[in-house]
């Protein structure tokens, strides 16, 4: 009745329960911020210790299982966890009706498993997502060989080699190189460069060559997988020098043949030989153990057969040797020995050396003959007699005979004669003789019947008398001036004292 006066307006005072009423309303509604803010702090405070933890690998092999954990502390149960991954697709469901439980999701990897997850647990009505995980999934290596740049395996000094370690399948690679069976190291790398999954070398040298294989492997909490390649055998090749040629005769009854050797220094077989005659190929051979063929010729004495050149040719090169004319000139003419004394910084005489002249002749054999008595070779001595002089040498194909040490039992008249080399019933035309004479007391001259030794201390002695005499002429000149200026400059004096004393006198007369 009250409310319905009071709402009309008939009522001047108002009821004492309306009123009432109405207070009761408007508190409730000043206490309505204050219940929205405690509500809020509530569930921020339940939140925070809701939240739940996922545990489990960031790196796994493709193929055995892998165990993902999560757990939320705090929250009373039932608790319903389950495992996302890449945000939208579950992987596993688990309740915890006691709480504090962890949930297991295992599974099994493959890779199709490699992404990220995160775990989702429901409490009460509430939901909290865990922090995420990125799975990366590693696939073992196989299948591993070793491929090279350039391809077959062959490559020239100088140039540069590329070894590459090429597995069909894995993931998260690394690399260990072997050259002949030994690994490859950081302190044994030079002049190699590890480039990712590369072995390098810029430029190769012929100890580069030999056996390599490597081994490609991953690596998951200390667990690894290798896979290993066969070996790879890498050639180096060294690059043909500049071809030789040389020329000789050999006598078969009444025939001559000539044979033309080429060949080279260095280099890295097979290589082709060509025989080239007056520019033109009439032989060649392929040499594939070697780099040296010989070549058969048609000769006949005193008769210009041409010029003869080898030739090599690689795959990458093309070379020729200096010409040799194909000439054979019977041996003749004059025959003649010449004596050098060699002798040291003392002038003291140490060693003589004689050299033979022969005129004429391509492919001459000398022989030395001491005393008429035949000087045996060096290369075939006849040990069951003594030799007639033990200090002897040859040199220049024989064209030279050096007395090693000299004493009286060198002294004696030595001569050399000469034949041609292919036959040996040539025959001999012979020089002169000529006398090493070598003295007791000296061992400082010898003499010859064609040539004196120089006196290095008489030169000395020269060179010293004329350098006192240049220096007292200079001397002596110096002297001479000096006197010459000093008498000029007192005569010099005496006349200007006469003139003074005749225009004093002619003053005084004249006064």
């Amino acid at each position: 009745m009250c409310n319905t006066l009071a709402s009309l307006g008939k009522l001047k005072k108002p009821c004492p329960k309306v009123h009432e009423r109405v207070m009761e309303k408007r508190q409730a509604l000043n206490f309505l911020p204050v219940l929205a803010v405690a509500s809020f702090l509530v569930k921020i405070s339940g939140s925070s210790s809701f939240r739940p933890v996922l545990t489990g690998p960031d790196l796994a092999f493709s193929g055995p299982r892998v165990v993902f954990r999560c757990v939320a502390s705090n929250v009373s149960p039932p608790v319903i966890y389950e495992l996302i991954k890449d945000g939208r697709v579950r992987i596993g469901r688990n309740r915890d009706f006691q709480g504090g439980q962890v949930a297991s999701f295992p599974i099994k990897v493959t890779a199709a498993s490699e992404g990220s997850y995160h775990c989702r647990a429901t409490a009460g009505g509430t939901r909290e997502i865990s922090n995420s995980i990125k799975l990366r999934v590693v696939t073992p290596p196989s299948y591993t060989r070793v491929t090279s740049e350039p391809f077959p395996p062959v490559a020239y000094e100088g140039s540069r080699m590329a070894l590459s370690c090429d597995a069909e399948m894995g993931s998260n690679l690394s690399y260990s190189w072997f050259f002949n069976r030994k690994e490859i190291t950081s302190s044994t790398s030079l002049p190699f460069h590890f480039v990712e999954n590369k072995l390098l070398v810029e430029r190769v040298t012929p100890e580069y060559a030999g056996n390599y294989s490597c081994s490609a492997w991953s690596s998951v909490n200390g667990i690894k997988r290798i896979s290993s390649s066969t070996e790879v055998q890498v050639t180096i090749k060294v690059y043909v020098s500049k071809p030789e040629i040389s020329f000789s005769v050999h006598k078969e009854g009444t025939s001559y043949h000539g044979n033309v050797t080429c060949w080279s220094t260095r280099g890295s077989p097979p290589v082709n030989l060509y025989l080239l005659l007056d520019g033109k190929e009439v032989n060649s051979v392929t040499a594939a153990q070697t780099l040296a063929a010989w070549f058969l010729v048609v000769v006949v004495p005193e008769l210009d057969m041409g010029e003869a050149r080898c030739r090599v040719k690689t795959e990458n090169q093309d070379l020729t040797s200096e010409p040799v004319n194909l000439e054979v000139a019977p041996v003749g003419g004059n025959v003649k020995v010449e004596v050098e004394y060699l002798y040291t910084a003392d002038s003291k005489l140490t060693t003589a050396r004689l050299s033979c002249h022969v005129s004429r002749g391509t492919f001459p054999y000398i022989s030395w003959l001491f005393n008429d008595s035949v000087l045996p070779s060096e290369s075939h001595p006849d040990s069951h007699t003594q030799p007639i002089l033990p200090h002897i040498a040859f040199a220049d194909r024989r064209q030279s005979l050096i007395l090693t040490k000299l004493s009286p039992e060198e002294s004696g008249y030595y001569r050399c004669r000469a034949r041609d080399s292919y036959d040996d019933s040539g025959p001999w035309v012979e020089s002169a003789a000529e006398l090493v004479q070598v003295t007791v007391n000296s061992m400082s001259q010898a003499a010859s019947s064609t040539e004196t030794p120089p006196s290095q201390s008489f030169c000395m002695n020269i060179t010293e008398a004329v350098t006192i005499a240049f220096c007292c002429f200079v001397l002596l000149m110096l002297a001479v001036g000096s006197a010459c200026v000093y008498k000029m400059f007192e005569n010099n004096q005496g006349v200007c004292e006469n003139q003074e004393s005749t225009d004093w006198y002619t003053r005084r007369n004249s006064y």
